[in-house]
């Protein structure tokens, strides 16, 4: 395990910072989202790499490297760094990492080159009629002092505001309506409620198109009968409730990132579950999931948030929410 690396000045990062790297301000907490990579910002790139590196180590996974950094990060078309900096802390408290389905080079086994291309097959389809339309996120992280609530508002709202960044980013790029990744469970969770969790993420969230599956996918070791007595429900919502209280006895619940994409799509696709041995044998589960297809209310606060940022003058943002209606499309209002 190697040493982590010393944090790296603040002034280095602040100037690699600029108002052309800004994606958006934040709808709450009063943060601040970049948008950065290697090679504009290659002193921010490191901090960014030492504070993964020391949130994955607290949650029992990590590179073991100095910073938690690959190649995936400084390719001739690297991942872009998406961060939540804290102005007044003047410090990075969370991000994720992605790249756009049009950067993405095939291998020469034709699959393409991204960060979950160890753990999953993607079928031809996929490559074919999603992969331009998709963008792939990985690397998730808040910075372990913005974990507890006791951090106050800028730790309770950091993930609401990387779903700000991720609306921002799709906002920017027309034509990217879905985004690929993968939800980490740690093997330092408890071993029944993740299977718990597992199935139930399968059994309400299924891919019956076979666009991806793992390569060696995670066998439940509990008898898959008696998880489907706790798991009773057929409705999603009244399962939820099931899962919560088994999970409550035994002492845990579902963790911050997994409920947040839970609470996100009823039409979420979950493809299924590997080991990854390169970030300490932590459990990866692959999803995708179509940004017009989420929850409204979700949906659209983070659509709107991206728009009132880059539109000054904008007073109300009308959506019509009428599924499979004509009159579903946006409508703006200026004054």
């Amino acid at each position: 395990m190697e040493k982590i690396i010393d944090a790296i000045p603040v002034d280095l990062i602040r100037a690699e910072l600029t108002a052309s790297r800004k994606l958006m301000d934040t709808n709450k907490g009063g943060n601040e989202i970049y948008v950065v990579d290697c090679f504009n910002a290659p002193n921010t790139l490191k901090e960014i790499g030492r504070i993964r590196e020391i949130a994955y180590r607290e949650a029992g996974g990590c590179s073991g490297k100095s910073m938690d950094l690959d190649e995936y990060d400084f390719m001739e078309k690297p991942y872009q760094q998406l961060i939540v900096w804290d102005p007044d802390a003047q410090a990075i408290i969370g991000g994720y990492r992605y790249i756009l389905g049009k950067d993405v080079v095939l291998k020469e086994n034709g699959q393409p080159n991204v960060t979950a291309s160890h753990l999953f097959q993607f079928s031809d389809k996929f490559i074919a009629e999603y992969l331009p339309k998709t963008m792939e996120l990985g690397r998730s992280f808040v910075a372990p002092e913005y974990q507890s609530s006791k951090a106050g508002a800028k730790a309770l709202f950091t993930m609401d505001n990387l779903w700000d960044g991720i609306a921002g980013v799709l906002l920017s790029n027309p034509g990217v309506e879905y985004f690929f990744g993968k939800m980490t469970i740690y093997k330092s969770f408890d071993k029944t409620a993740r299977e718990l969790i597992l199935r139930f993420l399968e059994k309400h969230f299924p891919d019956n198109e076979g666009l991806i599956r793992p390569y060696k996918r995670l066998e439940s070791s509990t008898d898959v009968r008696l998880i489907d007595l706790i798991l009773k429900e057929d409705g999603l919502r009244e399962d939820l409730r099931c899962l919560k209280n088994a999970l409550r006895h035994l002492g845990t619940a579902i963790p911050p990132l997994v409920n947040s994409y839970i609470n996100s799509s009823s039409t979420m696709k979950i493809f299924g579950s590997a080991v990854n041995d390169e970030l300490s044998d932590a459990i990866e589960t692959g999803l995708m999931i179509h940004f017009d297809e989420m929850y409204p209310d979700k949906r659209d606060r983070h659509i709107l948030t991206f728009i009132e940022k880059r539109v000054p003058r904008l007073r109300r943002l009308r959506i019509r929410l009428e599924d499979h209606s004509p009159k579903n499309s946006p409508e703006i209002e200026f004054k």
